[in-house]
């Protein structure tokens, strides 16, 4: 079978939860399934470290598609033709995009459908693309895999789709999360907040993320109780952020919040792991990796009530009101006031990240795929 995968999403050290996917997904496909040829699609010089094995062909295709200009150029003019020159089979495209140009078998990938959700948050020229083609895309894939369930009733409803067209394949956690001992915890802490207890936030600081009401939250919990505790936002500056740099350099605690951006992943896991809780207080998400990276490290999660977040977490987290800070706030307290209750957190977590397996949403990726070329050769 002749595979192509569109892996413009794989930049080297700075892939984000869509990149993660792809990443994680196609690699395993690659490393299970050597007798098929993996054509990679590239927009872009790509690091050698994406190359899986043998197996796989890395193609180079202009332009770069950062633009929803370019974005058309690339999907709608080249993809199909290569797809056409390399007689491929079937096209794994794992962003939410595809090409509306060919009749090749395509399998779409849904992470969530955000901007029907909070358009506000999404710049104009993003969002008018993505009116006008996603509900498109959604019609014309052979088959879609979304990340959570949620993510697959959500676009059932918003695009009326055949249920039967869209299954579940989960994320799951990326390799590397894992606890600390006590003496590298000491170690992170002196370096990061001086030796203080902290609560750390991961991911892009966006208005959709909720770090206001995470600010909001931690001023709240500071008021309300003697502790020296930070709060550490680790992530890079999104689009939007007016609100949040005015509730920072509003609040009283300002001196005790500490933005790194973004972070190495050699890093990343550490500072999971030193923390005293993961506040992950989010709006909306499709499903929310950072949940399982916080109970791969054995950090309690504080997580959202909403959209996909309860579905990730299980019973293995606190659930609060994203809406609320003194609900966060309240979630914060329950952690750091009761040791047997925070234990407890943390072993429920161990067990949630084992129902979710990379290994698994591969193998459901490539049932499909293989599906897909079978019904579309001419009997």
């Amino acid at each position: 079978m002749k595979i192509a995968v569109n892996t413009r999403e794989l930049l080297k050290g700075r892939m984000e939860g869509i990149g993660r996917y792809i990443f994680e997904t196609t690699k395993q496909m690659v490393l299970d399934h050597p007798e098929d040829e993996f054509f990679f699609f590239f927009d872009r010089k790509y690091d050698p470290s994406f190359i899986f094995a043998d197996n796989v062909k890395p193609i180079i295709i202009h332009p770069q598609a950062r633009h929803p200009l370019l974005w058309y150029i690339w999907f709608e003019i080249a993809i199909p033709y290569y797809l056409k020159k390399y007689k491929i089979d079937v096209f794994y495209s794992g962003d939410t995009y595809l090409s509306m140009k060919t009749k090749v078998p395509t399998l779409l990938v849904c992470h969530d459908v955000a901007y029907k959700h909070y358009p506000k948050h999404i710049k104009k020229i993003h969002l008018d693309y993505y009116e006008n083609n996603f509900a498109k895309f959604h019609k014309r894939a052979d088959h879609i895999v979304a990340v959570s369930e949620f993510t697959r009733q959500d676009i059932i409803r918003i695009y009326n789709l055949d249920p039967a067209k869209v299954t579940v394949g989960h994320n799951a956690t990326p390799k590397g999360f894992k606890p600390s001992s006590s003496k590298e915890k000491i170690e992170i802490k002196k370096n990061l907040t001086n030796g203080q207890p902290y609560f750390i936030y991961v991911g892009s600081l966006h208005p959709r993320k909720n770090v206001v009401n995470l600010i909001k939250a931690f001023d709240h919990f500071k008021k309300q109780n003697n502790t020296n505790h930070k709060l550490v936002l680790v992530g890079r500056m999104a689009w939007k952020n007016e609100e949040l740099q005015e509730i920072f350099t509003t609040t009283e605690y300002k001196d005790d919040i500490i933005f790194t951006g973004h972070v190495s992943n050699e890093d990343l896991p550490k500072y999971l792991a030193s923390a005293d809780a993961l506040t992950y207080v989010s709006v909306f998400e499709g499903f929310g990796i950072p949940i399982l990276e916080g109970m791969s490290s054995g950090t309690p999660v504080i997580t959202s009530n909403v959209s996909s977040m309860p579905e990730v977490a299980g019973d293995a987290a606190i659930l609060i009101d994203p809406h609320n800070p003194e609900s966060i706030a309240d979630g914060m307290w329950k952690v750091v006031s009761n040791s047997e209750f925070k234990d407890d957190l943390i072993a429920k977590g161990y067990e949630r990240v084992k129902v979710f397996s990379w290994k698994k949403t591969a193998s459901h990726i490539y049932g499909k795929m293989s599906k897909l070329v079978i019904t579309s050769v001419p009997s």
